[in-house]
């Protein structure tokens, strides 16, 4: 049970009914990124029905709407991820996705019925809210390189009326339930995404010495990438360094003229960003040519760092302090070497990234795991959490 907290909260707690319903059809009808054509349907019609008139377009899924555009205060944007992953649900929940390999394993049916819950909301304060509210709902959030930011941003989403602020916020369950974690200035990690391909001479398994070995030279380039992080750098500077995937060969005894390395890295600064991108490139180089093999290095950039505006975040901690009291919030210990495309809209508007606590007594379920299930919870404080802050942002 909830304990007893401020008017947003209680408020939310009378629409925990449709905010249920609304997470079980985008729960159970889950769609991948830039597929959430169902999704954005559901959305446009219960948008609608609050008596907003939503932007969709043609080539891109996302969903636009303004509560209030016509109002002088400042404008607030809320947003809310749509997309699904490629997992097969094994979750605890009443109700499944329909869909085998499909799965809200991310939470984001939970953002989009937290927003939706918070539209409400809103809409019915009436002129109480002060200035334009944008609603977000951004595809393609899993996307993991332009993401679904990128589009919408070009799309105008924080134009006409210009925004002044932006709020996101995520389920995690490193947060207890019922709490919610902030945390100023870098706050997510940068990922970008590296494609190797080793080429060395194939032939017989048995007569290695005839040329070089992809395999192994591929073997020691993903050994010496860790000396990127571990002799490179700064260690007191985080870097991840993580290769996920290799493909090689046909048979046990034929070796392979080329073998692919993808992976990706993380970092935390914009120099670090650079710098290690420029010591994978030469450790991949110096491997292969002390090996005789060639290499081709595809290198692309991905989301950028997600940095929290320090005096945003901060007012928004005073402003959620006195909704749910301080004994609900707790400072992030550290930045996350995860990544999200927020990050984008906080390279252009001030604002900061929430963490809407999700953890249950028992043996945890990470985030993207099939049996990752967020507590009703979540959808009372989400909804609270995205109504508070745009009244606080706008009255201060």
């Amino acid at each position: 049970m909830l304990r007893s907290s401020g008017p947003w909260t209680t408020a939310a707690r009378r629409i925990l009914p449709a905010m249920r319903a609304w997470r079980k059809s985008f729960h159970e009808e889950p769609e991948l990124a830039y597929e959430e054509r169902k999704t954005r349907d559901k959305l446009v019609r219960t948008l609608r029905e609050l008596g907003l008139t939503p932007t969709v377009y043609d080539d891109f899924t996302g969903v636009l709407a303004t509560i209030g555009a016509g109002r002088a205060g400042p404008v607030v944007a809320l947003r809310a991820d749509m997309d699904a992953l490629p997992v097969t649900e094994a979750s605890s929940l009443p109700f499944h996705s329909a869909t085998p390999g499909r799965m809200h394993a991310c939470g984001h049916d939970v953002h989009m019925s937290c927003l939706l819950g918070a539209a409400t909301l809103l809409v019915r304060a009436g002129d109480k809210v002060r200035g334009p509210v944008r609603l977000i709902f951004q595809p393609a959030e899993e996307e993991g390189e332009t993401g679904g930011a990128g589009p919408f941003l070009t799309r105008g989403c924080l134009e006409s009326p210009t925004v002044d602020f932006v709020v996101g916020q995520h389920v995690t369950p490193e947060v207890p339930a019922g709490m919610v974690g902030w945390r100023k200035g870098p706050t997510m990690a940068a990922a970008d995404r590296f494609r190797i391909v080793v080429r060395g001479h194939g032939g017989h398994a048995a007569y290695p010495h005839r040329g070089p070995d992809a395999i192994l030279v591929a073997a020691e380039i993903v050994q010496s990438l860790q000396s990127v992080v571990s002799r490179g750098r700064d260690p007191v500077d985080p870097v991840v360094v993580s290769v996920g995937m290799i493909h090689g060969g046909t048979r046990p005894n034929i070796l392979p003229e080329t073998v692919e390395l993808e992976g990706t890295v993380r970092t935390l600064r914009a120099e670090t960003r650079d710098e290690v991108e420029q010591l994978i490139l030469r450790r991949v180089r110096h491997v292969a040519k002390s090996q005789g093999a060639s290499t081709r290095v595809d290198y692309h950039r991905g989301y950028p760092v997600l940095t929290n505006s320090p005096p945003v975040t901060e007012r928004l901690v005073g402003i959620l302090g006195e909704e749910f009291g301080d004994d609900r919030l707790v400072e992030l210990p550290a930045p996350s070497m995860g990544a999200e495309d927020f990050a984008r809209y906080l390279e252009r508007v001030p604002g900061t990234f929430l963490r809407l606590g999700a953890g249950v007594p028992g043996p945890p379920a990470t985030l993207h795991s099939p049996t990752f299930a967020p507590p009703e919870e979540t959808l009372v404080i989400g909804a609270a959490v995205l109504a508070a802050a745009t009244m606080g942002l706008q009255s201060r």
